[in-house]
């Protein structure tokens, strides 16, 4: 009897010493009393320009993934070439490799975990019909030797009962934006109609997967890419708005692999009418993040560009805390 009403005082203290709230200090609702991040903190809006940008070269004119790997930018086209290109941080390509008896039906995005590389062929804007939705799994060695040893996970959404043909930029079963787990892939959607991103898990394994969705996220725009640190608990989705505004969608400080438990923070990038499609880091501070040719004349003319970002002021009393 005296364990158990020790035991009950001692979940009773523990219970009532932890304080939800918003933790971060640096929010216009900081709670000083708070111990445990609820995720309600609040943000002022701002907007960031980047530190420098620099032109890619032609043949990479829809850039529209990016990771940082083997000392080098990683990137590719989003339609029929096979080639993923290898750039300094000045947009110089330094290397490509292709690969062989691989159909890049549209290629929007590409991942990584310590052993494999990932590239997500499920662009569906078309017609938001697509039914061979594929995420290639490229073992990292043999990609550097240039034999790419290449496994299919394949996939369909769990909510998509509709697959007749829909105008073009109108479904919200298209995806740009994906990050790899040891054991599973996360989804973030393109959601034309509604400017928002559902976020859906897969396996990460060979073989066919219904992508099961977990939650959605708001975030006022279309989401094109994502970078994730594991170890700092930290996502960064790029995209822009339905009016050409792009952004950065800050998730961070949550529990586990829900993205959501923590905070949430939009940055405006001072880009305007860019088509941000990639976006990458190393340290969770310092980005590289790529954009599209967007040829609309007499009106457009912006070339396919690499911006580099510093987003010390907004994460470093995060990330070194």
């Amino acid at each position: 009897m005296k364990e158990y009403l020790f035991f009950l005082l001692f979940f009773s203290i523990t219970t009532y010493s932890q304080i939800s709230g918003c933790t971060d200090p640096f929010s216009k609702n900081y709670n000083s009393n708070a111990t445990v991040n609820d995720g309600s903190c609040l943000y002022k809006t701002i907007s960031l320009k980047p530190v420098y940008s620099k032109p890619i070269n032609d043949s990479i004119k829809e850039t529209s993934g990016l990771i940082s790997f083997n000392h080098l930018l990683w990137t590719h086209n989003d339609d029929h070439d096979n080639t993923i290109y290898g750039l300094d941080t000045l947009g110089k390509i330094k290397k490509k490799i292709t690969l062989k008896n691989i159909t890049n039906h549209d290629w929007e995005e590409i991942s990584q975990d310590s052993s494999h590389l990932y590239i997500g062929d499920f662009g569906n804007n078309y017609a938001g019909n697509r039914t061979d939705l594929k995420i290639l799994k490229i073992e990292k060695k043999s990609f550097l030797e240039e034999i790419p040893f290449i496994e299919t996970i394949s996939f369909t959404y769990s909510d998509q009962v509709d697959f007749s043909p829909k105008k073009p930029n109108t479904t919200n079963f298209d995806c740009e934006a994906f990050i790899v787990t040891k054991d599973s892939i996360y989804l973030f959607t393109k959601q034309w109609k509604l400017s928002k991103t559902n976020i859906y898990t897969l396996a990460n394994k060979p073989g066919n997967h219904i992508a099961q969705l977990k939650e959605t996220l708001d975030t006022n725009g279309l989401v094109t890419g994502a970078a994730y640190l594991e170890s700092k608990k930290t996502i960064a989705l790029c995209g822009y708005s339905k009016k050409g505004k792009p952004f950065l969608y800050l998730l961070y400080d949550f529990k586990n692999h829900d993205f959501l438990s923590g905070n949430k923070r939009k940055i405006n990038l001072k880009l305007s009418f860019h088509q941000i499609e990639g976006i990458t880091t190393e340290d969770g501070l310092h980005y590289y993040l790529t954009n599209e040719a967007l040829i609309r004349k007499p009106i457009l003319n912006i070339r396919q560009q690499i911006h580099y970002f510093d987003l010390s002021q907004i994460l470093n009393s995060y990330l070194h805390n």
